[in-house]
Formats: structure tokens, C-alpha cells, sequence
């Protein structure tokens, strides 16, 4: 029977998924306007680009991620109390100790980026480290370890590249149909009917890419807050931390959609907007939910 800490293959075959998908979209957007404008170089671009972007993805996104986040490295002689929780979570869920990083923010927050195990980041800001007591950071980072020992960082950094380019190559192109473009054939009605559906690609990708890492990023959650709190043996400490983090309520002075979804809580704050739009545009399940949750399992096991 799978359990908590069998999800990794899954998350291994997700990720592959997502990145042919990624490939499958963008060959496609550039099959169409190679039709569109009449030259094949179009589609080898796309293809070619396609190809190194899914590369980069995989290799350098957690490098981008923090470079995004506008986080740096931090010593065990500056932040020497995180760095000890972090090395003791690490040797209990037998994982290599991940590289830490701080983020200079005095929202709470954290998240933890690699491409596997041994090539892991674990990063908080500056405003979790000030408000969080020990069992309350030790629930965060027990969160993000659980990340990194269910190999949910892989598909979720990933994503971060992956979808960016897709809108990045979308939006160009719908630039290049709309204000400029010498299109050749343009008095053949093919060519037209390939522009509208190129136009309606170019719509539509972005937002299907961006609702596809915001429904996997949601279901992680859960199970990284389920799979920290059998890590520590204490879910209100993760429980607690949530609810402080909920109840500042700030958001994040650097922000990037494109990161948004590693966080343990949303960076954008939790205003009023955010919950009128209901789950399908945000980047993590309801924190009353998850607090429910930890506490019903605290109840459970005590």
C-alpha cells in the first residue's frame, strides 16, 4: 500500500509528463506560424528552443528560482539556529543536507527548490526566521524537506521555466501577428484561418500551462504538510506556523508569479481578493484548511 513516502516515482513520471506536454505546446504554436507566415525556420526555432528550455528546466531552474526570489546564502555562523534545525530534519528523514538560503523579507515565508536530493535549497525569509519559535520553524522546514524527500521541488521547479517560456513565446507572437508581421500568402484563406487559430493558441497556452502548475502545486501542499508533520511528530507546530504566516498577511516585498507556487503560503498576502476568486487561480489550498487538517491528525495520534 503507498504511503506518504512513496510519491516519488510519481513525481518523477509528472515531471516527464510536463515537460513533454511543454514540448508538444510549443512545437505546435510553432507549426502553426510557421504555416502562418509561410517559413519553416519558424517551427526548427521553436523545436530547437523547445528542446534547451526543457534542459534548462530541468538543470537550472533552482538557480533561477532563487536568483527570482532574490535569495542568498546562509552560514551556520549567521543563522546558526536555522542551519542546526535543518541538519537534524535532514539526518532524520535521511536525506543529504540541502543548501540553505535567506531571503531578506520580513514576510514569513519559505520554500525549498533542486532538482533531486542531493542538489536541494531550502530557503526562508528573514521575517520567518523573527516571528517563528523553534517547534513552529521546525514544522516549516519539516514541510520543506518533505518537498524535497517527495521530490515535489523537480516538477514544481521545472514548471517555473517551463511556463514562463510558454507565455514569454506566446505573447511575442501575438505581437508579432497583431503589430507587425510581413505574412506571406496573405490572400490565401488558409493562411487566415491558421493565424486565428495561432492567434487562439497563443491565448490559450499560457493559461492551460499556468492552470497545470497551479493544480499540481495545490496537491503537494497537502501532502507536504501531512508527510512534515509525521517528520517532526508534532503537526501543531507546522499547524501554528501557518497560522501566524495567515495572519500577517503582507505581502512579499519580491514577488514572481512564476515562483509563487513554491512557497509554503501564497506571497501575494491573503487579502480579500484572493479568496472571492475561489481555488482555481491560486497557487495553494485554503490555510484554514490545512490547519484543520494537521490538527484533526494531532487529535488523531494523541
Amino acid at each position: 500500500m503507498a504511503t506518504l513516502y512513496t510519491h516519488q516515482g510519481e513525481n518523477v513520471r509528472k515531471t516527464w509528463m510536463l515537460m513533454s506536454v511543454f514540448l508538444i505546446v510549443v512545437i505546435g504554436l510553432g507549426f502553426v506560424f510557421s504555416r502562418m507566415y509561410g517559413n519553416p525556420t519558424i517551427l526548427y526555432f521553436f523545436v530547437f528552443f523547445s528542446v534547451i528550455m526543457n534542459i534548462v528546466g530541468y538543470w537550472y531552474s533552482d538557480k533561477i528560482a532563487l536568483t527570482m526570489a532574490g535569495a542568498h546564502i546562509a552560514t551556520r555562523e549567521q543563522y546558526f539556529d536555522f542551519y542546526n534545525i535543518v541538519e537534524n530534519l535532514a539526518i532524520t528523514a535521511g536525506l543529504p543536507m540541502p543548501k540553505i538560503f535567506v531571503i531578506e523579507d520580513p514576510s514569513p515565508n519559505a520554500f525549498a527548490t533542486g532538482r533531486d536530493k542531493e542538489h536541494s535549497v531550502v530557503a526562508v525569509t528573514t521575517g520567518l526566521l523573527s516571528i517563528m519559535n523553534k517547534t513552529e520553524l521546525e514544522g516549516v522546514i519539516a514541510h520543506e524537506m518533505s518537498h524535497i524527500g517527495n521530490r515535489d521541488m523537480l516538477v514544481s521547479t521545472a514548471a517555473v521555466v517551463l511556463v514562463g517560456f510558454v507565455a514569454i513565446v506566446s505573447d511575442m507572437i501575438i505581437r508579432m501577428t497583431l503589430f507587425g508581421g510581413n505574412r506571406s500568402d496573405d490572400r490565401e484563406g488558409g493562411n487566415g484561418i491558421f493565424m486565428i487559430v495561432g492567434i487562439v493558441l497563443s491565448i490559450l497556452a499560457p493559461i492551460i500551462a499556468t492552470l497545470i502548475q497551479l493544480a499540481i502545486s495545490r496537491k503537494r501542499e497537502y501532502l507536504a504538510d501531512a508527510s512534515g508533520s509525521l517528520l517532526t511528530r508534532y503537526p501543531e507546530g507546522l499547524a501554528s506556523a501557518l497560522e501566524k504566516i495567515s495572519q500577517y498577511g503582507v505581502p512579499m516585498k519580491r514577488q514572481s508569479t512564476a515562483i509563487a507556487h513554491l512557497y509554503i503560503a501564497n506571497p501575494t498576502g491573503s487579502g480579500a481578493f484572493s479568496k472571492k476568486i475561489g481555488n482555481l487561480f491560486s497557487t495553494h489550498p485554503p490555510v484554514e484548511d490545512r490547519i484543520k487538517r494537521l490538527r484533526e491528525s494531532y487529535i488523531i495520534n494523541i
